[in-house]
Order: structure tokens, then sequence, then C-alpha cells
């Protein structure tokens, strides 16, 4: 135990065995939800969702280990909401990309992304893109999350009239939409740990209540095999042969980038571990990551990042990254209950959805609205994301758009060379995208 102690500093950090367990158990509640999400998500593009299941599992298990063990922090990972949906309703239903070689996208950015942290180019590139840009990346992608939640439980439906349209209450899995939206919402409020997960369980037992939902045939079985996804990204990396398809690994290198790094940053802050206003063993942070998206890419899932939840354990005085190793053995013990996997349907897991949604859509907060030049960029990132159903796309509309504005505002001087690079690929994408 004290060897223990001592590798992790427990008593410089003022913390205890028991309190980063707790806060472990509290942060793998918290998150424990993308268990059951993201084979939802990624399902939706054709993968094995029971293969999926377990890889979701080992990815955000690895992750959450070599976080706590190289970077020493209460920090967990997993694959990530918003990018496991640019990857299905972006990438493989919207530009017909089979879901192999979206994986090998996936594979090529995150051996890009370790070069950037080895390298440590991430100083540059954090400097270079305005604060404002990222903020409305963020929340363009939790209103996105949000739309697919609204339509994965039928809260919305198409209309030939006016596009989207309010769900029909007779629909009766619409209630379980409903009921479990508002259980989250009352949970989340209360501020009780893992809410979202807890919202999603109940919403799970009234489908089975009012016979929408069949009951799962057991509660533990073996592993599910992940033969279907392992691997693939490697055998298709040479898929990677076209613009757009380049257009893609920049755009999970540039959305993981950022939201692994604002979120590293805001829950250090919390943790009270940052020092003189920088971040100690930022390259081990980002290494842990990066490392777990290559792993993950490799098994067979979207981006693995860093969890908003982790601030769940860190509330109850996870310090350290025993807090991570713990979570870690969590998510591997779990990897036995994938026969529950079927009553999480996606009108079960739409709260989750949503209310990520919610908390992601908080940067808005920080884009500077009454200066016309960065609002007008950010308004179109932000509301093109869900209004196209692209990531991609939202991002475009506000990077080709920010160069014109910051020119007609006479500040051309303040538009950085990677704002330019970044002008450049987007027009050349949305250019081949629309005259293929």
């Amino acid at each position: 135990m004290n060897s223990i102690s001592n590798f992790f500093h427990l008593n410089e950090n003022k913390t205890s065995f028991k309190t980063e367990f707790l806060a472990g158990l509290t942060t793998f509640v918290s998150m424990s939800y993308i268990l059951f999400v993201n084979p939802n998500v990624l399902g939706a593009s054709g993968m094995d969702k029971g293969a999926l299941f377990t890889v979701t599992a080992l990815s955000a298990a690895f992750t959450c280990i070599v976080m706590g063990l190289v970077a020493n922090y209460p920090i967990a990972s997993a694959p990530t909401l918003g990018l496991n949906a640019f990857f299905t309703y972006t990438v493989c239903l919207g530009m017909k990309v089979k879901w192999q070689t979206a994986l090998a996208a996936v594979l090529v950015a995150s051996v890009l992304f370790i070069l950037l942290t080895v390298f440590k180019v991430r100083e540059m590139i954090i400097d270079t893109i305005p604060a404002d840009i990222k903020y409305a990346i963020s929340a363009g992608i939790g209103l996105f999350i949000a739309f697919i939640g609204l339509q994965g439980g039928h809260l919305i439906q198409n209309s030939d009239s006016t596009l989207v349209t309010i769900g029909s209450l007779n629909n009766p899995t619409v209630w379980i939409t409903i009921f479990g939206l508002i259980v989250t919402i009352f949970l989340m409020i209360a501020r009780v740990p893992g809410a979202i997960f807890i919202g999603m369980i109940i919403a799970a037992i009234f489908g089975v209540v009012i016979g929408q939902i069949p009951m799962p045939k057991g509660i533990v079985s073996s592993v599910p095999n992940i033969a279907p996804t392992f691997g693939q990204a490697v055998f298709h990396i040479s898929d990677i042969n076209t613009v757009q398809m380049w257009v893609v690994v920049f755009t999970f290198l540039l959305v993981t980038f950022f939201d692994t790094t604002g979120t590293l940053i805001g829950l250090v802050q919390q943790a009270g571990l940052m020092k003189n206003n920088k971040m100690p063993r930022a390259g081990q942070a980002l290494a842990a990551d990066s490392s777990g998206m290559l792993v993950g890419s490799v098994l067979g899932t979207s981006p693995v990042g860093a969890f908003v939840e982790s601030s769940a354990g860190i509330a109850v005085g996870g310090r350290t990254g025993l807090t991570a190793v713990w979570v870690g053995i969590f998510f591997i013990i779990s990897t036995i209950f994938s026969p529950i996997l079927s009553i999480f349907t996606t009108q079960v897991t739409a709260p989750a959805l949503i209310i990520v949604g919610v908390l992601m859509a908080e940067n808005l907060a920080h884009v500077h609205w009454t200066n016309l030049e960065i609002a007008i960029p950010c308004f179109l990132i932000a509301l093109g994301m869900p209004l196209t159903y692209s990531i991609s796309d939202g991002l475009g509309w506000g990077i080709v758009v920010y160069p014109i504005s910051m020119i007609a505002a006479k500040k051309f001087k303040q538009i950085t060379p990677m704002m330019w690079i970044l002008f450049i690929v987007f027009v050349i994408y949305f250019f081949v995208l629309n005259f293929k």
C-alpha cells in the first residue's frame, strides 16, 4: 500500500487510497453511459454492436490506466460523443464512406496527433486558432449531439414542409425518451452522482414495463468478440487517398486536439493542480490520450478523448492518477455485462445525448458576441453543425467566413497563417464535395 501511495504521491496531493477508489467509482458511474451510447451511435454505420461494446470498454480502460500511470492525473477517457457522431453520420452515412475506411482515417489522425505531441507543436496550434472559434466548435458539436438525441428519441421527426417538426405523442417509444429526459434533468439539477447513467437505467426499466423494450436474455455473459472490428483500420489505411478523406482525417485531428486539450486544462484547473497558470505534465497527459486514440482505432472505435465527467470524481476528492486507474479497472470489469446492451435503445440513450449537448453548449457563453467579425463565423459553426448534419461542414462554414469578416473589420494582421491554411483546406473541401 505504501508503494502505491508513494508512486501516485497520495500524501503530497492530500488524498488517500479510499478517496481515490471512491473518486474512480464516481467517475466511472458518471461516464459509463458511453458503454451503451457508443455502440448505438457507431452501430448505425454498420459496425457490430457486440464488438463495439467490448472495444469501447477496452479502449477506455487502456487510456485511463495510461493516464493514471504516466501523467498521474485523475482524468478518465473513452470514445467521445461528437466524434462518434461525426464518424457515423457525416463520414459513413453522409459521405458514403465504409466504416473500415473511416477507422483508417482515425488511425492516421491519431498518428499525426502523437507526432504533434512528441514535437510539441501543441502550443503553436493552440495559440494560432482564436479561442472563440474553439468554443464555437465545442458548442456546435454539443448542438449536433443534442439534435441526434432528439431525432433518435423521436421527439422531432422529418417534415416535407418544414424539414423537421415535433414528434408524435401517439408513438409509445417517444414516452421512453420523455420519461428518461425528465428523470435525467431532475437528477442532474439535484447533482446526483451518475445522473446520466441512472437516468438511462430508469428509462430502460420504464420501456420494459410499458412493453416497448423486450427483456434482456441475461445480465452476465462472456466478453463479446472484437474480431469484426479489430485491425480494420490498419487493413484499410490505403483507402486514405483522396482530398475528401484527408479533410476527414484533419477534422478528426482538429476536433480531438482541441476537445481533449480544453477538457484536460479545465479538469486540471478544477482539481487545483495548475502551477503558475500552467499545466504540469501536459505532454504526458496528451501522450496518454493520443496513444488511447491510436489503440482505439486499431481495436475499432472512433477517437478516444478526456471526459468532462471526470469532474464528478474530482469533486469527491480524486487528485491523482490512481483515480483514473480505478476507472480503467471498472471498465474492464464491465465487459461481462454485454447482454443488457439490448435494452439500451436509441430512445433510452437519447436523454444522455441531449444532456451532454446542453453541457457542451455552455461554451457559447465564452464567445464575444458583440464583435460581429467574431460572432458571425462562430454562429455559422455552432448552427451549421446540426443543420448540415455534419461537424466538418459546419466547421467549414465558419472557417471560410472568418478571414473575410476579419478583413472587413480591418484586422487582417490578426489572421494567423494557420487560419489561412484552414481557409484553403475547406475551400478545396467544399469544391470537391459539391463538384465531384
